[in-house]
């Protein structure tokens, strides 16, 4: 409630606080590129079993899928089957203008959330909504805490980017948003049933390519494809998640092009 009724004071002020410039500028000043080197957020994976000890949290800058780059700095470390396994991001995280609509591009799917805050509070897409969620899971898993409604109170972001960052990781991050009233629930495409139920707008779409990870070929690739775009088609701001614990990233770059070339 507290965020639908930010969003309705805003709208009386003048549209420039709605400016992209001035979203972008309080996104940006958050992603500027740093280490995460304490057990927290997706660091807390089998921090205490690992050698490596620190992940990366690329750099957002304003560009195109082309922007699209494998990183070389690991983003994502966690012990599987006894073994270390450490895997490279993306180079930088892109905000796309598409078609119109606000659009970004990630890794780690907890980066999410800051970015639907962001763009709720900057009236880039009206809270109290359905999260169109395409993903191979659900991402609804419990955080050890919630953020409270007083720091959506506050001008700045940095309660909610620390809350991202240090509390939230790739498994749990819906539930929060659910709770702040971002949204009101939760529509989970992540099977060849669910992939043919009717979209039906409005609502933020959120896409984890790891739905085109080879556990996931039991759905058509093309079936897929088409979907996607027609959702992307329809939302009202858009989250790309490329996840590198669960999808070779060169494929999934490949895939985001193959979405977004053929909707542009």
């Amino acid at each position: 409630m507290l965020l639908i009724s930010m969003f309705r004071k805003a709208a009386c002020v003048h549209n420039q606080q709605a400016d992209l410039s001035m979203f972008l500028e309080s996104v940006l000043g958050f992603y500027h590129g740093f280490y995460l080197a304490e057990p927290v957020g997706n660091n807390a994976f089998s921090f205490e079993k690992r050698k490596n000890k620190r992940l990366y949290v690329p750099p957002v800058v304003e560009g195109s899928s082309s922007d699209l780059r494998l990183g070389s700095r690991v983003v994502f470390s966690e012990i599987d089957d006894g073994e270390e396994k450490n895997y490279c991001g993306l180079e930088q995280f892109v905000y796309v203008s598409h078609r119109g609509k606000d659009l970004f591009i990630f890794d780690n799917h907890n980066h999410a959330f800051f970015f639907w805050v962001a763009a709720c509070k900057s009236r880039r897409f009206a809270p109290g909504g359905t999260l169109l969620h395409i993903d191979q899971h659900s991402d609804m898993r419990e955080p050890d805490h919630y953020l409270s409604a007083a720091a959506l109170a506050e001008d700045d972001l940095t309660s909610v980017f620390d809350y991202t960052i240090s509390c939230l990781n790739v498994g749990n991050f819906i539930k929060p948003a659910l709770a702040l009233g971002l949204f009101s629930k939760v529509e989970f495409v992540g099977s060849s049933s669910a992939f043919e139920k009717e979209f039906r707008p409005p609502f933020v779409l959120d896409i984890d390519i790891d739905v085109f990870a080879p556990e996931m070929a039991y759905i058509d690739h093309a079936r897929k494809l088409a979907r996607i775009r027609e959702a992307i088609r329809m939302a009202d701001f858009i989250t790309i998640a490329t996840s590198p614990f669960f999808i070779d990233q060169n494929d999934a770059i490949r895939v985001v092009h193959e979405l977004l070339a053929a909707d542009s």
